[in-house]
């Protein structure tokens, strides 16, 4: 962030200037913080340069850079000028990226829409090839369903306490810090999602095949759908992921406001979670994995 407002002052730039910025969503953020908080605001233009950016990110709201070891914990809501979402750089990404970014993609339809949930299912063995109309299609749609939450969803700039794009974040963004971001977010979203995912199963909320509708798509993705960090343990012998309901919450402020699915396309706000419930969650995840390594 310093070096970013190094470069703008060193630029001359001021606030009739306009900042454009090119590269994936950790770039953007750094480049949205600078732009927003120099002048105390320079027009911005974003322009995302990877799936899960082009998908997600990149249409937003919010800038954010981790600090003192918190994830996004400096940051600013600010509206960019304009985004250009151009497919000439989202196909230019090495496979594994273009695939992984997919993570959100799949988020937003399983909290949003369920007719391209649908849409995702049918064409998920062209997404993991990421075939390109396909993927063209998938980023656009997600896109749009982001921005259409964003503008139309009553609280652009989170002054309540829902969260609805943000399914599965508190185990993800927690993994991220557990791992000293080594852990891509868009791997530990995937994991994040498959634990809300069977704790809305194990509460009755969920039908247990919608469940597992989901989870295969992850899978033909070739996204994770479990990491060890779920299974890692504090001295005392707590589970620390656990603590990222309560880094959640005080993230957003009020009371811990969780999303949790009722069906594909439908969720509901729950605000306590059942902590042994969550264990045996994760007790269950590992075994289906099949994965007893402990971080």
């Amino acid at each position: 962030w310093e070096t970013a407002l190094r470069h703008i002052v060193e630029a001359g730039i001021d606030r009739h200037s306009y900042i454009i910025a090119v590269g994936g969503g950790a770039f953007l953020d750094v480049a949205g913080f600078a732009a927003a908080t120099a002048h105390r605001s320079i027009r911005l233009l974003r322009i995302p340069t990877t799936t899960l950016s082009q998908a997600d990110s990149g249409v937003g709201v919010k800038n954010g850079i981790n600090f003192m070891g918190r994830k996004n914990y400096l940051g600013t809501f600010a509206v960019a000028w304009a985004t250009l979402d151009d497919f000439l750089f989202l196909h230019s990404q090495p496979l594994s990226l273009k695939r992984a970014g997919l993570a959100e993609v799949v988020k937003v339809a399983v909290v949003k829409d369920a007719s391209f949930f649908n849409w995702l299912e049918a064409n998920a063995s062209a997404l993991a090839g990421c075939e390109r109309d396909a993927l063209e299609y998938a980023v656009e749609h997600s896109a749009l369903l982001h921005a259409s939450h964003i503008a139309c969803g009553g609280d652009a700039f989170e002054l309540g306490s829902s969260r609805p794009l943000d399914f599965g974040h508190w185990a993800a963004h927690y993994m991220e810090t557990m791992s000293g971001y080594t852990l891509g977010h868009a791997e530990a979203v995937s994991v994040g999602m498959c634990l809300d995912i069977l704790y809305s199963v194990r509460k009755g909320w969920l039908p247990a095949a919608e469940a597992e509708r989901i989870v295969s798509v992850l899978k033909t993705l070739e996204l994770p759908v479990f990491h060890p960090l779920l299974s890692r343990r504090t001295e005392d012998g707590a589970c620390e992921v656990l603590k990222g309901l309560e880094a959640f919450r005080e993230h957003l402020g009020g009371h811990l406001t969780v999303l949790m699915l009722t069906g594909i396309g439908r969720g509901k706000d729950v605000h306590e979670i059942d902590a042994a419930l969550m264990e045996e969650c994760i007790r269950e995840m590992q075994e289906a994995a099949g994965d007893s390594v402990q971080e």
